[in-house]
C-alpha cells in the first residue's frame, strides 16, 4: 500500500482497506509510514507481491509501478496514463455541494480561491462556478501561489487581502482545499473583515487539524476515505483473481462539516450585522444587551425585532450562543477547569455556567468533556 499516512483522509482510506481485510482476508500487507512525496521503496522492482494500492504523485512513480506488471488500483486522481482502475472522491459533486451550501444560506455573491496544480482541483472549482453562473450570478476567482519563504507568504497574503477587500459583500468563498481556507481566514483577520458576517469560507477535505486551527474554525467538505479504501481493496481483490472491474469509481462526499466560518445565514440588515459584529468581538467580556443598544444608539425593542428578523434569535440568545460555542471548544480541546473557562468566556460565576450548560445540552460540562475526549 503506497499511501501516505500523514493526512486524515488517507488514514481513513487505510482504515477502509483494513475493514475489507478483516471481512474478506486474510491478506499479508506491507505499509510504511509515508509522506505524500516519499520516494518509491527500492525493493519494489524485485518484490514478489500480488497487488498494489497506490496514491501516485509523479510520472516516475507511475512508470515504476506499471513496470512491476502487478494488479494495481489508483486512489489518487492523476494525469498519468497508467490504465490503473481508479477509486476516489467525486470532485464534480463536491463543487456542486459547496454551491448549494452557500445558496441555501442566502448568499448571492460568490468567489473561489483556486489551485491549478491538479485536474481534480480544477474540477472542484469548475463545478462550483458553473451552477452559480448558470443561475445568473457572478463568481470571482483568485489563483493561489505557492510559498517558499516567509517573504513569499507575506506578499501573497497582501495580494489576498487586497482581493478580499475589493469583493462586494457578503460573499461566500470556496477554497480549493483546507490549506487555502486557512490562508483566507488569516487574510480576513489581517484586513479586518468579519468571518462569516462579511466573508463566509468553505474549505475542502475536512483536515481536522487545519480546520480547528483557525479562528473562527473552518467549514469543510467531508471526504469519505473509508469507503474509498474499502472499494479500492474490493477492486484489487477482484484484479488479483483475474476478474473484470470498473475502471472508474467515484465516491460522493459525506456532506459538509459546518463550522464557524460559514455557520450563519446572510445578514443583509445593517443594524443586525453591526450588532453581531459587536457580539463576536465582546461576548467574552461580560457584554450586555443594554451595552449593544447604547453603542448602536437604538432601543432594545428595535434591536430585538431586527435581530430576530435577520437571525431568528435575539441579542441575548446570540451572546449565549457565542459564549457556549467557546465553552464547548475549551472543554473539548483543553484541560482548563470550569472556573477558568467561566472567566475566559465572560461568566461571573462557574455555577451559573454549569446550570445554563445543563439546561441547554442536558448534560453537565464534565460529562460533555468525557464524551468528547473519549
Amino acid at each position: 500500500m503506497l499511501v501516505e499516512t500523514t493526512r486524515s483522509y488517507t488514514r481513513d482510506l487505510l482504515a477502509g482497506i483494513s475493514h475489507f481485510i478483516d471481512s474478506h482476508g486474510p491478506w499479508s500487507t506491507f505499509l510504511e509510514l509515508r509522506a505524500f512525496e516519499s520516494s518509491l521503496p527500492p525493493w519494489l522492482m524485485n518484490w514478489d507481491g500480488d497487488g498494489i494500492i497506490t496514491r501516485t504523485h509523479s510520472a516516475e512513480m507511475a512508470a515504476a509501478i506499471a513496470a512491476t506488471g502487478l494488479p494495481t488500483v489508483e486512489v489518487r486522481s492523476t494525469n498519468y496514463e497508467t490504465g490503473f482502475p481508479f477509486v476516489g472522491m467525486d470532485n464534480a459533486l463536491i463543487g456542486q455541494r459547496v454551491a448549494e451550501h452557500f445558496v441555501n444560506r442566502g448568499y448571492r455573491r460568490f468567489a473561489a480561491y483556486t489551485l491549478d496544480t491538479e485536474s481534480f482541483f480544477r474540477e472542484r472549482i469548475s463545478n462550483f462556478v458553473n451552477p452559480i453562473e448558470a443561475a445568473g450570478a457572478k463568481c470571482e476567482t483568485l489563483p493561489a501561489h505557492s510559498e517558499s519563504s516567509p517573504a513569499d507568504w507575506e506578499e501573497h497574503q497582501q495580494e489576498l487581502m487586497d482581493w478580499l477587500t475589493s469583493l462586494e459583500k457578503p460573499v461566500g468563498i470556496f477554497a480549493t482545499n483546507d490549506q487555502l481556507g486557512v490562508r483566507l481566514i488569516d487574510a480576513c483577520q489581517r484586513a479586518g473583515i468579519a468571518v462569516p458576517e462579511e466573508v463566509a469560507v468553505v474549505g475542502c477535505e475536512n483536515e481536522e487539524t487545519l480546520c480547528e486551527f483557525t479562528s473562527p474554525s473552518l467549514t469543510s467538505v467531508r471526504f469519505d476515505g473509508h469507503t474509498v479504501g474499502f472499494r479500492a481493496a474490493t477492486l484489487l481483490d477482484r484484479l488479483m483473481k483475474n476478474k473484470v472491474v470498473d475502471p472508474h469509481s467515484l465516491i460522493p462526499p459525506r456532506g459538509i462539516k459546518v463550522r464557524e466560518s460559514s455557520d450563519e445565514f446572510v445578514i443583509e440588515d445593517a443594524v443586525a450585522l453591526r450588532a453581531v459584529r459587536i457580539i463576536r468581538e465582546k461576548a467574552f467580556q461580560g457584554l450586555t444587551v443594554a451595552a449593544i443598544c447604547e453603542q448602536l444608539s437604538i432601543s432594545r425593542s428595535t434591536l430585538e425585532r431586527r435581530m430576530k428578523a435577520a437571525l431568528k434569535r435575539g441579542p441575548k440568545e446570540e451572546i449565549l450562543r457565542i459564549q457556549f460555542r467557546e465553552v464547548k471548544r475549551l472543554l473539548r480541546n483543553t484541560s482548563l477547569t470550569i472556573e477558568v473557562i467561566a472567566e475566559q468566556v465572560g461568566f461571573s460565576h462557574a455555577h451559573y455556567l454549569q446550570t445554563v450548560f445543563r439546561e441547554r445540552y442536558g448534560i453537565t460540562p464534565g460529562q460533555f468533556r468525557k464524551q468528547q475526549q473519549g
